[in-house]
């Protein structure tokens, strides 16, 4: 028997993405000031009263934005994570090319993405959603050692930050040491 699908579900789903998909291109491009029911339907290109539908609140909106790029975060890392455990490495060149990557050719979607971070520092509503990256990273990536593994995601968030505010991004070359040596086994 085969299944069939449902054809208005997949339409808003699709809608949905779509709304969430405007919501970060706002923030890359305005921050999260600028993001309203109106200007979200806008960036979409669909009618305000769908923005309100699936996404009754601003929170709401915001939640589903990080949830969706905590999932995407995390696919990407366990992609880079499968490529280098196949090649027998331990990960430092790919995760300097990730970190080269969100500091230059997506520079605004790492900002976007910091930006909703700082947010839910604000609105506590928002907390379980930020979370949720550190989550799924955690529960991704094999770990014998809790601390080290602390200290390598703060260095990585440092890392970013700080690359967010030089005037030139950093190239994977110039942070692969820096990557590395937060590989290091204590």
């Amino acid at each position: 028997m085969r299944q069939r699908t449902d054809g208005r579900r997949a339409r808003g789903e699709k809608r949905r993405t779509e709304i969430i998909e405007a919501t970060l291109r706002i923030i890359e491009r305005d921050g999260v000031a600028g993001v309203t029911h109106r200007t979200v339907a806008a960036e979409a290109g669909v009618p305000t009263t769908s923005t309100t539908y699936h996404f009754s609140s601003l929170n709401d909106l915001l939640i589903a934005t990080l949830i969706e790029c905590a999932r995407d975060m995390a696919t990407e890392v366990y992609w880079m994570i499968d490529r280098a455990r196949s090649r027998g490495s331990r990960g430092a060149e790919e995760v300097a090319n990730l970190l080269a990557e969100a500091l230059g050719p997506r520079r605004g979607r790492t900002m976007a993405e910091y930006e909703l971070y700082l947010l839910a520092a604000r609105r506590p509503e928002l907390r379980p959603a930020a979370r949720r990256w550190l989550d799924v990273l955690t529960s991704m990536v094999r770990h014998d050692d809790e601390v080290a593994f602390r200290v390598f995601l703060a260095g990585i968030d440092g890392l970013l930050i700080q690359g967010l505010i030089d005037d030139e991004p950093p190239t994977a070359e110039e942070l692969r040491p820096v990557v590395d040596y937060l590989l290091k086994p204590r």
